[in-house]
């Protein structure tokens, strides 16, 4: 399947037995398995640096190129050596930005239980990253990385968020304000449903914005504390206020639809 691009180029899904890669009309041209062949093994030099964007783009077009050229061949030798060359290419780039993923777990400050977890998911995220880049439409990939990197940790947070607060406590002990300590909040009763479903990314029930408050503001997890109303502000952009009034909204929210759900039928 092809669509297509912007510069030349198109856009092919990965199929069972070769990887996803970009088409550039100069794959055709004369001498391309010279120009976008091996390259100098200098991976080296990058590794208390990024890696220079034009690094990073050339690379991305030698590794489209070989999982192209993968695509086109049914020599078992041949698309050997080429599925090689694209995971060579592919890795040399994952190692050589790969300063982005602590560039972006830095930023996001989360919980110091959650950091190890989320660098790993963000891994992933970043091979993902590397292979989806188009490097002919002039965008950096730093950006395009950073900006999956940057949402992949919004949805681990959500996701965190939402098992810590369904394992902790109940929706009614947690105020609009200040959160009060662990061991004052009364215990609901039993049938009383969890906040859970409701932090999960496909529920409409909450914004983004309102499931990240909650997420930063409740934190049950004992090795961390709860982030203030200033320290979320400062974290997200927001005055002390805002934070306040978005928790209060989100957490309204959810009260009426747990109410609505424990509800007699």
């Amino acid at each position: 399947m092809t669509t297509a691009g912007h510069n030349g180029s198109t856009k092919r899904h990965a199929t069972p037995d070769a990887p996803y890669f970009v088409i550039h009309n100069s794959f055709e041209q004369t001498g391309a398995a010279d120009l976008f062949g091996p390259t100098r093994d200098d991976d080296h030099e990058f590794l208390a640096t990024y890696m220079p964007d034009d690094v990073t783009r050339d690379l991305a077009r030698r590794m489209h190129y070989a999982a192209w050229r993968l695509s086109r061949v049914a020599d078992l030798r041949r698309r050997a050596h080429w599925k090689a060359q694209y995971l060579s290419f592919r890795d040399r780039i994952v190692l050589g930005n790969r300063k982005l993923i602590y560039r972006a777990v830095q930023r996001w400050m989360p919980a110091a239980a959650w950091v190890d977890d989320m660098t790993g998911d963000c891994q992933i995220v970043l091979i993902q990253a590397v292979a989806a880049y188009n490097p002919w439409l002039g965008i950096r990939f730093s950006t395009y990385a950073f900006t999956c990197l940057m949402r992949a940790l919004s949805r681990l947070s959500q996701r965190h968020a939402a098992d810590r607060l369904s394992k902790s406590l109940p929706l009614e002990s947690l105020p609009d304000g200040e959160p009060r300590d662990r061991g004052s909040a009364e215990q609901s009763p039993s049938h009383l449903p969890y906040v859970d479903e409701f932090l999960r990314e496909s529920h409409d029930l909450l914004s983004s914005r309102e499931k990240e408050v909650l997420a930063r503001r409740f934190s049950m997890n004992v090795q961390t504390k709860s982030g203030t109303l200033e320290q979320v502000g400062r974290a997200l952009g927001l005055s002390k206020e805002r934070v306040r009034q978005v928790q209060a909204s989100a957490l309204d929210k959810l009260r009426k639809a747990l109410s609505e759900e424990a509800a007699p039928r």
